[in-house]
């Protein structure tokens, strides 16, 4: 477990970072309800970013005054993971830009979810270690079992985030974003692409339990959040209101959480 200002950083980036791109965003306003939500409340939006990213900056800066030397010893390795996430979340919205031109990761329909889940998995599962090993003066070295821990959290986030397009797929039809959704259909989407990979990750977490022998109550509590993900991907064969995308998508989100809590702390 790391320090508790660690974790109040990172709050911080995150609530910054999707301020920023909710607010900025205009592609599918003013039919989009999220949109018009953030522009009548642009005031109040700009206000929370100052106030989260003045105090992620502040904690920022004194973790990097107190780790400053162990920062300097990170090899190449260490270096790359720390700064692949965040370039590619900057590169996601289109921020970043090279040789003049700027690229936005979002507009690749099949990629997108992935690329989420890619940057997610390396905040919750990479990033926590890497911390770590900062805090003890230690170098970081993901093994087999630490990168098919990665896959775990990467396909189930990619698998969110494809669940989550089903919401704007007419938003994304008349954006000619070629989300799975709009290309393939919902149906196949969800027994060609989304039940293959919710079982994929399945068989990865269990691969990983096995090989660190982890107890027969921990597997199953945390088999729950990929039972029910396999649940609500079926349940989304007929089209859902946008409270039901945003509190069941969301809510296994936390669901997966708290069961790797209740897991890792009253089961182990």
């Amino acid at each position: 477990m790391n320090r508790p200002i660690y974790y109040v950083a990172l709050f911080c980036a995150t609530v910054v970072y999707y301020t920023y791109a909710y607010r900025n965003d205009k592609g599918y306003a003013p039919n989009n309800e999220r949109s018009r939500w953030y522009a009548s409340h642009k005031k109040l939006v700009t206000t929370y970013q100052i106030q989260f990213g003045l105090m992620g900056g502040l904690l920022g800066i004194f973790l990097l005054f107190e780790y400053g030397e162990q920062v300097l010893q990170m090899n190449l390795e260490e270096c790359c993971l720390a700064a692949i996430f965040p370039l590619l979340a900057l590169g996601y919205y289109g921020t970043l830009q090279f040789g003049g031109k700027r690229f936005n990761l979002r507009n690749l329909g099949l990629l997108k979810p992935f690329i989420i889940g890619f940057i997610w998995a390396g905040v919750v599962t990479i990033y926590p270690l890497l911390f770590n090993a900062i805090e003890t003066g230690v170098h970081y070295a993901p093994d087999a079992m630490g990168w098919l821990f990665f896959l775990k959290n990467f396909l189930f986030i990619s698998i969110l985030c494809i669940l989550f397009d089903i919401k704007d797929y007419a938003a994304d039809h008349n954006a000619a974003l070629k989300t799975f959704v709009v290309r393939f259909g919902l149906r196949k989407t969800l027994f060609w692409v989304i039940m293959p990979l919710a079982i994929l990750g399945f068989v990865s977490f269990l691969r990983f339990t096995i090989y660190r022998e982890i107890g027969w109550e921990r597997i199953l509590i945390n088999s729950i959040p990929f039972v029910m993900l396999i649940i609500v991907s079926w349940s989304m064969q007929r089209r859902k209101s946008i409270l039901y995308y945003l509190a069941i998508i969301d809510g296994l989100m936390l669901l997966k959480a708290a069961c790797g809590i209740i897991g890792m702390y009253y089961l182990n």
